[in-house]
């Protein structure tokens, strides 16, 4: 089974640098939510974002292992600015 933990070093192999947390919401080790930020997405449309990530874990999907991920991807400036609106 893989696990939160697995997804997010994964991630993280694909993307050095990146900040990334991934949660088991079901706790079913196939259903997780994702949050990642990196510099490497500056410039890039959402759906190049989202492709980088799911490269990262592309067998876990094909295998079926893992059957969705839900993501949230921002550069390094979209989440500071994000910070900045919220307080």
């Amino acid at each position: 089974m893989v696990t939160h933990n697995n997804i997010a070093e994964l991630i993280r192999t694909a993307l050095p640098d990146a900040k990334v947390q991934v949660d088991d919401p079901n706790n079913d080790g196939q259903h997780f939510t994702a949050i990642v930020v990196a510099e490497q997405f500056e410039g890039l449309s959402m759906i190049k974002q989202h492709k980088l990530v799911y490269g990262a874990i592309q067998h876990h999907l094909d295998s079926g292992a893992v059957h969705a991920l839900q993501l949230k991807t921002y550069s390094k400036s979209q989440w500071e600015s994000m910070q900045v609106q919220v307080m």
